[in-house]
């Protein structure tokens, strides 16, 4: 480097990374993780599910392309800072309304630009994802053992419920389908079925991918109750992804959820949503030594052989060894074998790891929306012909 740096990262450990702060000055704690994926830098800071985590970009091409209020996943950033290889670039794309360093200053987001981000992400594959301190000061202080103190006093993300964070305040009915040229974002008109969504930390994509396969959403906070979901009188459930531990936030979840499973209707669980299910259905989930994060995943679906490309975003998952008899393991990573998919043998309920809305990533697996419209289908059928 041929300038003072104006940040550091320290790790746990006693190790430091220096480099070029941009976005907010201060000081923040979180686990660190890195992310593979090559665009959607934007939506991967307001994923929800990146709570209480700064995120290790490995691509080093961030920030080239500027920002814009259409791809915010939710309102303001999620993630507690971000870690790149090169400063950002001015933008360059004509949907750009705004530069990434203003706009997670604006927000209050940290960033580092020039860290061996190779290097890094060696360390977090062969150690697990660590406790870390980011501190940004533009004159350069920086007190190492006050921050290496910092990050290890890091509680990390086991035990903890993070959902109650980043899930809505109340209930609202959502409309957006998913964007097209040239129009931007539609708006679903007519009758659809009733879905209620679950939000643990809802990504508006998917909201938007259940809206353009037919569904009219109305989202409930994480802590509704089932009497709260079936006042709606739904025809199905969809459970949100999030952030956190899944344990922590089951001990809420996952009653209302075996209510919801006990009157019959289908149920689609995405991330933490997934987690939610396969722990109302009696399976275990644990801590990942470093998660999967990008979006180059290839998941191979069991009961077709058929192998897609996903976007992933995780660091806990569902022990498939724990799954009980009437529950199907049907989509499994081909990178190390973990759980990403169940499914109930009997009923219209099932549930993936992965993120099927593609925002950011490939867009194999949107057919799984169509699943989930299907199944309302086939019940709305079959009620229609039960007799009076």
């Amino acid at each position: 480097m041929t300038t003072r740096p104006t940040a550091c990262l320290a790790l746990a450990d006693g190790t430091v990374f220096y480099g070029q702060g941009f976005g907010a000055t201060g000081e923040t704690t979180a686990e660190l993780c890195f992310n593979t994926a090559m665009t959607g830098y934007q939506e991967i800071m307001t994923d929800p599910s990146y709570a209480g985590q700064i995120v290790t970009f490995t691509f080093p091409h961030i920030g080239n392309t500027g920002v814009t209020p259409e791809d915010d996943e939710t309102a303001d950033p999620v993630a507690a800072g971000m870690v790149v290889k090169w400063d950002p670039t001015e933008p360059s794309n004509w949907r750009a309304t705004g530069r990434l360093q203003e706009w997670l200053a604006a927000r209050g987001r940290i960033g580092i630009g020039g860290v061996d981000t190779r290097r890094l992400t060696r360390a977090i594959r062969q150690q697990g994802a660590p406790h870390v301190a980011l501190s940004h000061d533009p004159d350069g202080n920086f007190d190492l053992e006050r921050l290496v103190a910092a990050a290890r006093g890091f509680r990390g993300l086991t035990g903890l419920d993070l959902a109650k964070d980043v899930t809505c305040a109340q209930s609202y009915r959502w409309d957006e389908m998913r964007w097209a040229w040239p129009d931007g974002f539609p708006r679903r008109e007519g009758p659809g079925h009733k879905v209620v969504a679950i939000d643990y930390g809802a990504k508006r994509n998917i909201l938007r991918c259940l809206a353009s396969a037919g569904c009219d959403v109305t989202v409930l906070p994480a802590t509704a109750t089932a009497e709260e979901v079936l006042a709606h009188a739904p025809e199905g459930v969809f459970l949100s992804n999030g952030p956190g531990d899944p344990a922590a936030t089951g001990e809420y979840a996952v009653p209302m959820i075996r209510e919801v499973l006990d009157r019959g209707l289908p149920v689609f669980g995405i991330c933490l949503g997934h987690q939610m299910l396969a722990l109302a259905l009696g399976a275990r989930t644990v801590k990942m030594n470093h998660g999967h994060h990008g979006a180059n995943h290839p998941v191979k679906d069991l009961e077709t052989g058929k192998v897609e490309i996903t976007s992933m975003n995780h660091g806990f998952t569902v022990d498939s060894q724990s799954l009980p008899a009437d529950v199907v393991e049907t989509h499994v990573s081909l990178f190390d074998g973990s759980n990403c998919g169940i499914r109930l043998k009997d009923r219209p309920v099932f549930s993936v790891q992965y993120h099927p809305e593609a925002s950011p990533g490939p867009q194999d697996s949107f057919y799984l929306f169509e699943r989930f419209v299907a199944a309302l289908e086939a019940e709305r059928a079959g009620n229609a012909t039960e007799p009076a």
